[in-house]
């Protein structure tokens, strides 16, 4: 019986080779090897099939019915292997960087100008998508920027930097458009938007009945800033909201007695992605500037 494990895609190029060619001889040439080890491949790959694949004549080789059986899925399969191959590389030559509201902000195009002229080799690439894990999780990048906790048992994680927290509201509230600055007692005689799944916003942020006496959902930055905008509520937000999301007819004013928002950078534990610690190393200086 066949050994249908004894063969590999080595032996497929061989036989082509010499269905291509028509001799040993040329499919060696083709190669770059010699007509002795054209011979030993070819012949290994017919041990390995229980089959002749090819005829030897004096005017060279042609295909058995056999043979002739195997050349169209063996071209296929080859095919498939190169991109296989070409997918994998295309996978270990890119970083995809997830987030859900705000990339890093004002440290955006410095980070994406800096990596691809220190890191040609790996192109960094930003992936927006509006869940806990910006897109981790489900697959669709390989590492994310996240201001909200994660499950660290699952996922490595790093503090590259911290942002100051601001409030957004409609450009012509009369109360605070003059203001330079505000408290989170002021927010809190406010409605205040809250999205429970990526935001950073909670009632966790004031004291003990202290906190908004209304809120509302937001599911996502849009709907967050369009809300904002129409006059309905109140958000606070990281300081690259800000930057990463200008709408006309929002204001953004930093909250001075606002808790802090921890940055953090995230990623599959058990399958660290190419080059995550130059991408924490970077974002780490670019916030401590």
């Amino acid at each position: 019986m066949a050994d249908d494990v004894a063969w590999e895609l080595r032996h497929l190029r061989c036989f082509l080779a010499v269905v291509d060619e028509g001799t040993f001889t040329d499919a060696a040439i083709a190669l770059g090897t010699s007509q002795a080890a054209v011979s030993r491949t070819v012949a290994a790959l017919e041990q390995a099939m229980g089959a002749r694949l090819l005829t030897r004549q004096r005017a060279g080789a042609r295909p058995t019915s056999a043979g002739a059986a195997l050349v169209v899925p063996a071209r296929r399969l080859l095919t498939d292997a190169q991109r296989l191959q070409a997918a994998v590389a295309a996978q270990s030559s890119t970083l995809r960087l997830g987030y859900a509201w705000a990339a890093l902000g004002e440290h955006t195009t410095p980070l994406l100008r800096g990596w691809a002229r220190e890191h040609p080799q790996v192109e960094l690439v930003l992936v927006r998508h509006n869940s806990p894990t910006g897109g981790l999780a489900e697959g669709l990048c390989d590492a994310a920027v996240v201001r909200t906790a994660v499950d660290e048992r699952r996922w490595a994680c790093a503090v590259v930097g911290l942002e100051r927290r601001l409030v957004a509201f409609a450009a012509d509230d009369a109360a605070w458009a003059r203001r330079r600055s505000l408290r989170m007692a002021d927010v809190a005689e406010r409605t205040v938007l809250v999205d429970a799944r990526t935001g950073t916003t909670s009632l966790d942020l004031w004291p003990p009945g202290g906190g908004p006496a209304r809120t509302l959902p937001a599911g996502d930055v849009e709907e967050w800033l369009d809300t904002i905008a129409a006059g309905r509520a109140v958000g606070t937000t990281a300081q690259a909201t800000a930057v990463h999301n200008p709408r006309p007819g929002v204001l953004y004013r930093p909250i001075n007695d606002g808790p802090p928002i921890t940055v953090r950078l995230i990623w599959d534990r058990d399958d660290p992605p190419p080059a995550v610690e130059a991408l924490v190393a970077t974002i780490s200086a670019l916030y401590a500037r």
